[in-house]
Formats: structure tokens, C-alpha cells, sequence
């Protein structure tokens, strides 16, 4: 039967028939383990509460930091809200699932006994990971720890979100390098980094050496930074490196008698050579006429006379080709991650921190000095001490938003006193002052508004709980004096920021003239109202220098859901 044949009916039916084939890629059980946490979404609104209380601030030009104590589900979905497409790294050390009970799931442990362990863990990361996506920059990347017991799943998984395209790779981590000594086979020394970015197209890694061996040996200099030299003629065994397999880069180059001008065309006065080593094999040069004359106009290749003739140089600035296998000790994991946090604070209260060196490389090679770091298991908080970390050595500006819910306390006992403590400086458990990071902190803690029975009545409920989020998303807390409960107006710097948190718009002509006072500021007013499609610019036109917002996009599609 042909399909021209077949009636609409059947078309469907064969559509669906096909549809429903096992395709390449993860499967699971993911309906029989659907999270709680989804069905509670549909009922409570999440909103952000901070606790003032726990404020810290050292320097008020600083960007500030988030620590959120509460569910990542529900932090994700506020940060969809506030930070859209402005995430440049997320650094992510969730749980392995080993079936030790390290984590739980719709409020159980998940232990080696349960038939469903995979299937619940794939559905935990699903939903955040997919969050998560919406979160990053065009150049952002997702830097994900895991161990060999879900390094396939995820893989495929992170595969499925971010695009097999968009994979930058697979990085080996040894953090033990003694081995554990009680495994039965393998003592397991490593760990794995899964590396994807938003738009793989669109992603650099920055030119840093990690490596700090490698590091020495780049014992040059000039205006442009350190360098070192390294031979312009290709000079490995392999075929390629031949003239009869690449002829196109053998040709000659003219040099000045000062060794300081180079030609493609014979000149007078100046001397040929070609890639021709002291043996009198030919070779090739490592690149294209092209490319050599765009390097020698950059200043980036060096002539020097040695015995044989002129022999040319191709500056490598300081950098490095990143290897998939890091080696490093200062990423071992108990004396630069467990000792480091114990000296902190003061005994152990966090079981396999990752160290702070490992996670300040992975900052240095994947941020700008501005990027906003987002590490939503943050456990301990070492996500947090390397961005400060970091923005010490090179003078950056990064800042981060550390989420953890607060399991035995961690985030009331670890992890913010951990932060106050490198923020502030402190005395370590061997006595020693440690100096403090500098920087600025603000703690979050995620609640809810339970569902109404009206959609305009829970949009007032909204406006009385949401000041506390548009603050978090500006980045602006210091609360100036208002003329007017109907709204509140806050500072930093030359930034003001009005939220109209009232439906009686009465008060919005004081708003204005209290505004009118900072006149070289920059002004953002949020005006709440009932109506979708926002605010009426005309009734603001003489409202100078003022970028009028009405009630958060995201909020009212959020309650729209609700009561549709």
C-alpha cells in the first residue's frame, strides 16, 4: 500500500507507530520517577527572602555575591528570571550516585538496593541541567564533576541538553593519586570533568598556563607579554613535515641584513632561506604564506644567525595547548581540598570538598574578569573561595551565585561560615592570620506563596514578597529613605532602583519626585500592575532618565500556568 493511499487516520496512526520506536540515545524510567519537587511547583510559587542578618559587605564598588540555602530545582527556576543568558561558567559537582546514600530523592536516600537508583538519578539532573542551559551565555561553558559510576549516563544526557556539537571534552582529574586502597581492582585515582559550551562556535578558552612547569619555561619577553621561541620549521618525523607531502609550505623567505624584515619576494640585500634543517633535509614551514606574513606583521616572528645560516623563530606567547589529563598536586583533593576547608573551620565538617586549586584553574581558563560563576551544589562553598580567589590574583571582578540546600545544616555551618571566613580573613586551626579575599555577600533563602484562589489576588501576593528577588537581580540592596510605603527605592554606587510594590498608583508622583533627586544616576523603576502586557509608556514621558519595567515577565507567565 502506497502512503498517498492511506487515509488521514491511518497517516496518524503510522506517525505515532514510528514515533514510539526505541531511538538511539538515554532511556529510562522517568515517569515512574518523576520528582515531587514538580508536583509541589504547581501548587507553591518560589520566591527569594534575604536574610539581612548575614549581609556582608567589604567593598561597596564590588559586585556582589549570592550564597541561596534551598532546593536548586526551585533556585533554578528564579534565576531564569534574573540571570537569563548572563551565566559564563557553571561549575557543578553533583552526586555520583554510588549507592552510598549520598543524596536523596522525593525526600528518600537513594541507596545500591533501589532497582530504580539510575533512572531517579537521571531525572534529578534532567530537570536541572535542562534550567541550567537557559542560564548560560552565548560563550558560556558547563564544567560538570562525576565519577566513573555515571560518567556514561551523563555523558549522554549532557549530550541530549547541550548538543553532542557543542561537547569541548572530557577531562581526567587526578585527585588522589595514591589510589584508594580499598578497592578490589582498580584503586581509583581520577575523576572526570565533562566540558560543554553553550555555542561551541562562540567559545574561547582563555590563554592561560595552568600548568606551572610548563609555565617556566616561557622565560621570554616583550610589550605583548611572555614568550618563547620555537623553531618555524616544521620538524617532527611525520610525513607531513616533508616538502614532497606538503609543497605548498615550502618556500623561500627573504631576510634583511638585520634580521628585522622579511619578504615573500627576493629583494636585494636580503637573504633567502627555506625550511631546510642543518642537515640539509628539506622540510616544511608550519604554515601557509598567509599566515607566516600576518605573524611577522604582528611582530611574532624572530630571525637569529647561527652557524648554519638564518634560522627563523615563531613566538608562543603564554599559553598552552589544555591537556584532557591533569595531573597537578595541588588538585589532590584531601590535603587541597579536606585539610584546606578543616583549616578554615576548624575541624572536618564536609565529607570530599574538591580543592580550591583545581576549581580556580577551571575559573581562569573559562571566565572574563566579569563573569558571573554559578555552582548550584556547591556543598562547602569551594566554588565561592576560588572565584575570590581568583579575583585576587588577576584584579577581576567575577562574582558567583552559590546554591546548597541545607541538609544537616551545611549551608548555616559550612558553607556561609566558610565564605565569611575567607571574605573576612581569619585565624586557621594551625594558628596562623590568613588575610581576608575582600568581596561581598548576600544570603538567600527560597520560600514559597501558596497558590490562590484568584489569579489577581496572587498577584498582589506577589508584590509584597517579590522586592527581595528584583533587588537579587540588580544587584542593588542598600535601601534608601522613601516618602511612601507604596514603594521602596535602593543605591549603589550611581545606581538607583525604584520598586512601585503597590496597585494604587496614588504614590507613583512621589516616586517620581524622590527619583528626581539623584540626577546623575542611573534609574530603574519596576511598576507592578495587573494588566500582562505591562505599563503604558505614555503615562511616563516626562519621567527623565528613568528604565521603566513592569511586573517581572517571568512571574506572570509563571502565574498564568498557575490558572490556566
Amino acid at each position: 500500500m502506497k502512503i498517498e493511499d492511506l487515509s488521514k487516520q491511518e497517516l496518524l496512526d503510522l506517525v505515532k507507530a514510528y514515533e514510539s520506536k526505541k531511538k538511539y540515545g538515554l532511556v529510562w524510567e522517568e515517569e515512574k520517577t518523576r520528582e515531587n519537587l514538580e508536583k509541589d511547583g504547581v501548587q507553591f510559587l518560589p520566591i527569594l527572602t534575604e536574610f539581612k542578618k548575614k549581609r556582608i559587605s567589604t567593598n561597596e564598588s564590588l559586585p556582589s555575591n549570592y550564597l541561596i540555602e534551598g532546593d536548586n530545582y526551585f533556585a533554578l527556576n528564579l534565576l531564569r528570571y534574573t540571570h537569563s543568558g548572563a551565566i559564563d561558567l557553571i561549575y557543578i559537582d553533583p552526586p555520583y550516585n554510588t549507592g552510598a546514600k549520598d543524596w536523596k530523592y522525593n525526600n528518600d536516600y537513594v541507596d545500591s538496593e533501589d532497582s530504580y537508583r539510575h533512572s531517579k538519578w537521571l531525572s534529578f539532573m534532567k530537570n536541572r541541567l535542562t534550567l541550567s542551559r537557559e542560564l548560560l551565555s552565548e560563550e558560556g561553558f558547563i564544567a560538570c564533576a562525576i565519577d566513573h559510576n555515571e560518567l556514561f549516563t551523563l555523558g549522554i544526557l549532557m549530550d541530549t541538553i547541550f548538543g553532542e556539537q557543542n561537547r569541548i571534552g572530557i577531562v581526567s582529574v587526578v585527585h588522589k593519586p595514591e589510589g584508594r586502597n580499598q578497592e578490589k581492582f582498580f584503586g581509583t585515582s581520577n575523576e572526570f570533568l565533562l566540558v560543554y559550551a553553550f555555542n561551541k562556535s562562540k567559545a574561547n578558552f582563555n590563554n592561560v598556563v595552568i600548568d606551572e612547569e610548563l609555565k617556566e619555561r616561557f622565560d621570554l619577553e616583550d610589550d605583548k607579554g611572555k614568550y618563547r621561541l620555537k623553531n618555524f620549521i616544521r620538524m617532527t618525523d611525520g610525513k607531513y613535515s616533508l616538502r614532497e607531502s606538503k609543497p605548498h609550505f615550502f618556500y623561500p623567505i627573504y631576510v634583511s641584513k638585520d634580521l628585522k624584515s622579511f619578504s615573500l619576494n627576493k629583494k636585494a640585500g636580503y637573504a633567502e632561506t627555506t625550511p631546510t634543517t642543518e642537515k640539509g633535509v628539506e622540510r616544511t614551514w608550519k604554515t601557509t604564506k598567509e599566515t607566516f606574513v600576518k605573524l611577522a606583521e604582528q611582530g611574532d616572528i624572530v630571525a637569529i644567525k647561527e652557524s648554519h645560516g638564518v634560522v627563523l623563530y615563531e613566538k608562543l606567547r603564554e599559553n598552552q595547548v589544555i591537556k584532557t589529563h591533569w595531573i597537578k598536586k595541588e588538585y589532590h583533593a584531601y590535603h587541597f581540598g579536606t585539610k584546606t576547608l578543616e583549616e578554615i573551620l576548624g575541624s572536618k565538617q564536609f565529607d570530599f570538598p574538591k580543592s580550591v586549586h583545581l576549581i580556580s584553574d577551571i575559573i581562569k581558563l573559562m571566565t572574563k574578569p566579569n563573569s558571573i560563576v554559578l555552582d548550584f551544589f556547591v556543598g562547602s562553598g569551594t566554588t565561592g573561595h576560588s572565584v575570590l580567589q581568583v579575583n585576587k590574583e588577576d584584579g577581576g571582578n567575577r562574582s558567583f551565585i552559590a546554591v546548597t540546600n541545607n541538609e544537616n545544616k551545611i549551608c548555616e555551618e559550612v558553607t556561609y561560615p566558610r565564605l565569611e571566613k575567607v571574605i573576612k580573613g581569619y585565624k586557621g586551626k594551625s594558628g596562623n592570620i590568613v588575610p581576608g579575599l575582600g568581596g561581598n555577600l548576600n544570603y538567600f533563602k527560597t520560600s514559597f506563596l501558596k497558590k490562590s484562589l484568584n489569579a489577581d489576588e496572587m498577584k498582589i501576593r506577589v508584590t509584597e514578597n517579590c522586592v527581595d528577588l528584583l533587588c537579587f537581580k540588580e544587584g542593588i540592596f542598600n535601601e534608601e529613605h522613601s516618602t511612601s510605603d507604596s514603594y521602596k527605592i535602593f543605591k549603589k554606587g550611581d545606581k538607583v532602583l525604584g520598586i512601585y510594590n503597590s496597585f494604587d498608583y496614588g504614590d507613583l508622583l512621589k516616586l517620581k519626585n524622590d527619583l528626581d533627586n539623584y540626577e546623575e544616576s542611573i534609574k530603574k523603576v519596576y511598576v507592578f500592575t495587573f494588566d500582562n502586557s505591562g505599563l503604558n509608556p505614555n503615562d511616563f514621558l516626562d519621567w527623565k532618565n528613568v528604565e521603566l519595567e513592569p511586573i517581572p515577565r517571568k512571574i506572570l507567565e509563571i502565574i498564568g500556568e498557575l490558572y490556566a
